[in-house]
């Protein structure tokens, strides 16, 4: 793609052409959610629904720290 096809024309669009599809798109049954806490995409199998705000929200593995008892 030349540096021509990525200015915005006179009409408002700003490609003349584009690759088709989403970045989001399944890719081998893996499909992606974006964390409620940190707002990343992520894969599903890599997180759970934990309640936030009333609500199941999908958050990432990263994000939910694991419940540890409190030191005795």
């Amino acid at each position: 793609m030349s540096d021509e096809s990525n200015t915005i024309s006179k009409d408002g669009l700003r490609y003349k052409a584009r690759i088709a599809g989403s970045p989001f798109a399944q890719t081998g049954g893996n499909a992606t959610m974006s964390c409620a806490k940190c707002g990343m995409h992520k894969p599903r199998s890599l997180g759970s629904y934990r309640k936030l705000a009333g609500k199941s929200m999908f958050v990432c593995g990263e994000c939910s720290v694991p419940k540890t008892p409190p030191a005795a």
